[in-house]
């Protein structure tokens, strides 16, 4: 297995790992933890009185002086891909093997974790979990599954198994203008502290993803994302960074997930590309009792 990181079409691993990984593993984790009471509902503030002078709506075709001069949300993820390594260098990979870890501060648990894709869509992702166990999920094109000591083996249904589908298409990163309804840069805003613009990504089955791109770099800093799992939908908030460059293509290394007010840090190892055997999709032996 390779050592580092090497250059590469990103789309496999980043997206996979910084989502699927991520948002799984949350689900897993904090099933688990107890959480907050609910505080009690406070009654809403009286309505402000309006001011004695109306604001004068923009006409119709003026946009607002601060938006005037976004770019395109194409543009903008352009320029990402541009700057991370070209359209060539992720149309050149069928599969990839990612090494890293994960890891909840705040609780000190922390376990090894391995991502494997492949074109089109095919993923599994194995996560060693200290004191939880082994925790096993995987897309083989059509089924999208789940194997966990807590729950048991589970086979992923509705909204759910469409949104599986989509975060693992292989070449995902290059944001194919099929995949959604609309593309649209929101605003420049500050995101963990960089410039950067935010772009609002529809897609065509339902749900919004936000991105954001560095200003400065062009490069993704971070994304906020809605997905199902078996608790229900949750919304996990991902900032991206330590890019480095490996070959000529630069990559981010570490990526830090908050939902639910938990945090978790993921780091990358080593990626390894174009030898994962198609065997390493095959559904596991509890998952295929489950399919009628």
């Amino acid at each position: 297995m390779n050592s580092k990181i090497a250059p590469c079409g990103r789309a496999a691993w980043q997206s996979l790992i910084l989502l699927i990984v991520a948002l799984f593993c949350a689900s897993t984790v904090l099933a688990q933890t107890p959480q907050p009471a609910t505080p009690p509902k406070q009654a809403p503030a009286p309505p402000k009185p309006s001011p004695s002078v109306p604001k004068q709506a923009p006409a119709a075709n003026e946009k607002p002086a601060e938006q005037a001069d976004l770019p395109s949300a194409q543009s903008i993820i352009d320029r990402h891909i541009k700057a991370s390594g070209g359209r060539a260098a992720i149309l050149a990979h069928k599969s990839t093997h990612v090494v890293g870890t994960i890891s909840m501060p705040a609780t000190g648990i922390s376990g090894p974790m391995e991502v494997y894709t492949a074109a089109p869509d095919k993923s599994f992702v194995k996560i060693n979990l200290g004191g939880l166990g082994e925790i096993l999920e995987g897309f083989d094109g059509t089924y999208g599954w789940a194997l966990q000591p807590m729950m048991g083996p589970m086979l992923k249904q509705g909204k759910e198994l469409a949104e599986k589908k989509f975060d693992s298409d292989f070449y995902g990163d290059l944001h194919q203008a099929e995949r959604y309804a609309s593309m649209k840069t929101i605003e420049k805003t500050t995101f963990d502290g960089r410039p950067c613009y935010k772009v609002s990504l529809v897609r065509k089955e339902g749900g919004e993803d936000i991105e954001y791109f560095d200003a400065a770099t062009g490069l993704r800093a971070g994304t906020i994302q809605t997905r199902e799992s078996p608790m229900g939908s949750f919304t996990a908030t991902q900032v991206i960074s330590e890019y480095k460059s490996f070959g000529g293509t630069l990559v981010p290394t570490s990526a830090k997930l908050t939902t639910m007010n938990v945090e978790q840090v993921i780091k990358f190892t080593s990626v390894e590309f174009d030898n994962v055997p198609p065997s390493t999709f095959d559904l596991p032996a509890q998952i295929k009792a489950l399919i009628k």
